[in-house]
């Protein structure tokens, strides 16, 4: 196990197994040495563990639980693409995306959930530039989706 999926467990936390595409896409692009990755959303072997809007269904609490999801399946996407989450040098952008309702302001609160776990796992690495939008809608009626870009060795 490396030290990345080390400290995963440190913090009760698991890897799931990679999503899957459910569409026309691939899960991740190789450009030179940055990873490209696709959406993910907040679900765990393939069922939504958070459903809905946020600020209707869901809480800004349990948004949080939700891009923390979304975050460990990145975390098994480049795990996937790259073999070892220790080939990560640094997280370059997060796109996140909050299904939420009209006039919701607290999407980067939620999208947090996400980031906070990329830091608490690789430090000043794990730091990147993001956007956290509210949306009307997400695939599957999902709490949140995230984007991700990193850059490897």
């Amino acid at each position: 196990m490396d030290p990345i999926e080390t400290r995963l467990v440190e913090l009760g936390l698991a890897l799931p197994g990679a999503p899957a595409p459910v569409a026309s896409y691939l899960p991740f692009r190789i450009h030179g040495d940055t990873l490209i990755l696709a959406g993910v959303i907040s679900a765990r072997d393939g069922i939504l563990t958070h459903a809905g809007q946020v600020g209707r269904d869901q809480t800004v609490e349990a948004g949080y639980a939700a891009a923390r999801v979304c975050a460990l399946n990145t975390l098994a996407s480049i795990k996937a693409a790259l073999g070892s989450l220790d080939r990560v040098r640094e997280f370059l952008y997060v796109g996140g995306y909050v299904n939420a309702v009209a006039g919701f302001d607290q999407s980067p609160q939620v999208i947090n959930g996400a980031s906070d776990l990329f830091v608490q796992l690789y430090g000043e690495r794990g730091r990147h530039a993001r956007a956290a939008v509210a949306v009307a809608g997400l695939p599957r009626n999902a709490s949140v989706e995230i984007q991700v870009t990193v850059a490897f060795a």
